[in-house]
């Protein structure tokens, strides 16, 4: 195995954190707005995912301001360019979306005339007024971006294993927690 350059701590503990809890933001959004009616489950499942966004964005600006401030070590050296092109769109397209969706769906929540409270206590500010309009166009961008970012999360993992099983080449290792070998 070549020696590699790890992710900081930091980043590392951002990474999955952030992506467990996009995994159960994904999986509670997929379960509620396929069950019928407004039951005290749905509506206790709409909270658990507001809440999720809401954490995932503000982790998700600590997460950018990490990264601006401490720059990922490099790509393995042999990386064909074309991979490397590949590897950097993936990257920036998460980092947008997970800024982005939380966004569409708190203005979604909004433009339903239907304002978030964190956590049950903070209520977040009411930045725009209901519209029913608006609130259709919000919930189908809210929809198509999480689904864009699945597909991005598919060939992500699929790129980090390719890398990790073909390649043999320490990629994945440098963002797993608890693997501790390079220089």
């Amino acid at each position: 195995m070549p020696i590699f350059r790890r992710y900081t701590h930091t980043a590392i503990a951002m990474h999955w954190l952030i992506a467990v809890m996009i995994s159960a933001a994904f999986t509670l959004g997929f379960i509620m707005s396929d069950m019928p009616g407004l039951t005290m489950t749905k509506l206790k499942y709409f909270s658990w995912h507001k809440w999720l966004g809401v954490t995932i964005f503000a982790l998700a600006l600590v997460r950018v301001m990490w990264r601006a401030t401490h720059p990922a070590p490099p790509l393995v050296a042999n990386l064909p360019p074309w991979q490397r092109l590949a590897a950097g769109a993936a990257h920036y397209s998460l980092y947008v979306l997970i800024i982005v969706i939380p966004l569409t769906g708190y203005f979604y929540s909004l433009a339903a005339g239907v304002p978030v409270v964190y956590l049950g206590i903070v209520p977040l500010p009411v930045l725009i007024a209901k519209n029913d309009v608006l609130k259709e166009v919000l919930k189908s961008m809210h929809s198509i971006l999480n689904f864009t970012m699945a597909g991005v999360v598919v060939l992500h993992v699929l790129g980090a294993l390719k890398h990790h099983f073909i390649d043999r080449d320490g990629t994945l290792a440098r963002m797993l927690p608890f693997v501790d070998r390079g220089g």
